[in-house]
């Protein structure tokens, strides 16, 4: 089983937390969006994982580069690095792991996490996992027959055709069929929308006979932006065990914490209430402050605040009364 993370993009809905990283290494519950997303993945698949190719910006830097081998190899697989500078589009991200494109394999973009049951067994079916929603004009969305197949793939509907949302997750059981209609796009400039889309490359494998069933999952998290990042780590804290929440290296001094909490390797909460729904980085310091319902990066300092519904960025220092904050890495608040 192979594994591709199309995460070029540069995150600009995410600033200012994107500014010094990119967007699937923020964290959530203190692990990255994308190593939560591959170790999601390996727990699913019913063989090893072979290797993890990540498809990411030149720009992101051999730091970055170094991580994602680790987040592969985390999950005993091999980590490759592909790079997609431009951005054309799904199906030309995809393209640029040409590398990977064999065999069985699952396509998983880096900006939504999931919480499911099901088992990707031998003679798994080509599957597009879906999730119904209110408004489907911001996604790729399919259409079923009588017999749960799937009939049509359509891109972003202006009009409505279908409320199942693609929700960025796919597995192929030949590599090789996808890189092909891949690569048909490419080469013959078919574009939709201004992009090469991977709508389109499924589209041309079900008109050649390619079957496609839908996929469910118990839960569909998205990272897209700032609010639904702090809401997708205030559930995923409550799939986790206890053992993994509080670290043993954390100081906690007359402090009130309400679970479900996670406090890093490091961190120093004093004299503060602490919950529920938090997240605080290795390192950072919270001291006479009352948070809920947010992320604190690592190596923050937090001092006589009330905080609830924010993102506090690495090395950030707040001080006083802030509501709801977004505030990036390095950056100090005092009010």
């Amino acid at each position: 089983m192979k594994i591709i993370i199309p995460m070029a993009g540069l995150g600009k809905r995410m600033r200012p937390h994107t500014l010094t990283v990119p967007k699937p290494l923020i964290p959530i519950a203190g692990k990255p969006i994308v190593q939560r997303l591959v170790e999601d993945i390996a727990k699913v698949c019913g063989e090893p994982v072979e290797e993890v190719n990540f498809i990411i910006h030149s720009s992101f830097g051999k730091d970055v580069e170094k991580k994602l081998v680790t987040v592969a190899e985390s999950v005993g697989a091999k980590g490759l690095i592909s790079y997609q500078d431009n951005p054309l589009g799904t199906a030309h991200a995809i393209l640029c792991a040409s590398e990977s494109l064999s065999g069985n394999l699952v396509v998983a973009f880096a900006d939504t996490l999931f919480k499911a049951s099901f088992k990707l067994a031998k003679g798994h079916p080509n599957t597009i996992w879906v999730q119904k929603v209110d408004d489907p004009k911001p996604f790729g969305v399919v259409k079923l027959d009588s017999q749960n197949r799937i009939t049509d793939f359509v891109e972003k509907p202006e009009t409505f055709v279908s409320d199942l949302a693609i929700i960025g997750i796919y597995y192929f059981q030949d590599g090789e069929n996808l890189k092909k209609e891949l690569q048909y796009l490419v080469d013959n400039d078919i574009k939709d929308k201004g992009e090469y889309q991977l709508t389109n490359a499924l589209e041309n494998m079900k008109n050649k006979g390619i079957a496609f069933v839908p996929g469910q999952v118990e839960e569909w998290l998205d990272c897209g932006n700032k609010n639904s990042t702090v809401e997708t780590n205030q559930r995923y804290l409550t799939y986790l065990p206890e053992s993994e929440l509080i670290s043993k290296d954390a100081t906690i001094e007359n402090s009130v914490i309400i679970p479900p909490v996670y406090i890093g390797g490091g961190a120093v909460i004093r004299n503060s209430v602490v919950g529920p729904f938090v997240s605080i980085g290795k390192n950072s310091q919270v001291d006479r402050t009352v948070i809920s319902c947010s992320i604190v990066q690592e190596s923050a300092k937090i001092k006589e605040a009330a905080i609830d519904n924010s993102m506090v960025g690495n090395h950030a220092e707040v001080k006083g009364q802030a509501k709801d904050l977004s505030l990036g890495d390095y950056n100090v608040i005092h009010i």
